[in-house]
């Protein structure tokens, strides 16, 4: 406690002193105002390589569908000139002579004729459905039904 009460007259003394004399306090030399740093954050950096990339891969893209697309349209070309080409030149078929020393003469065929066969209209008894099997010994009547 006693340091504070010998700071304290010690000041109040040191600024009496201080207005007794005429001469004028001298100010403390005036720091500089700090220039702040531009920082460059490895995120920005990152961002400026990243969007270049991007940007030389949508080029790049662009490239190779400008290059397919010339591509087709000299193969279409080229398939179009071959088709005039083709059909500008007379291509000659082979048609067979004719065997004068022997006509030819048709003759009848050697084989039997084919018997055909009449198509099988009844039905398995048991492929049929039991109530149409029901049904139709219903309608066929007391003729077929044993006697007793």
């Amino acid at each position: 406690m006693c340091n504070c009460l010998e700071f304290g007259s010690l000041s109040i003394k040191l600024i009496i002193l201080l207005l007794q004399t005429d001469d004028c306090l001298i100010k403390p030399p005036v720091k500089k105002n700090t220039i702040p740093i531009d920082l460059k954050l490895h995120n920005d950096i990152r961002a400026v390589e990243r969007a270049r990339f991007a940007h030389q891969v949508v080029e790049k893209r662009r490239l190779i569908k400008q290059y397919k697309m010339e591509r087709e349209r000299q193969q279409k070309l080229e398939e179009q000139e071959e088709i005039k080409r083709l059909r500008n030149e007379p291509i000659p078929k082979v048609q067979l002579m004719p065997y004068f020393d022997r006509p030819f003469v048709p003759r009848r065929s050697e084989k039997q004729p084919t018997v055909p066969r009449e198509p099988k209209f009844c039905i398995p008894r048991h492929k049929t459905i039991r109530c149409c099997r029901m049904s139709c010994n219903d309608m066929s009547g007391p003729s077929q039904l044993p006697h007793q």
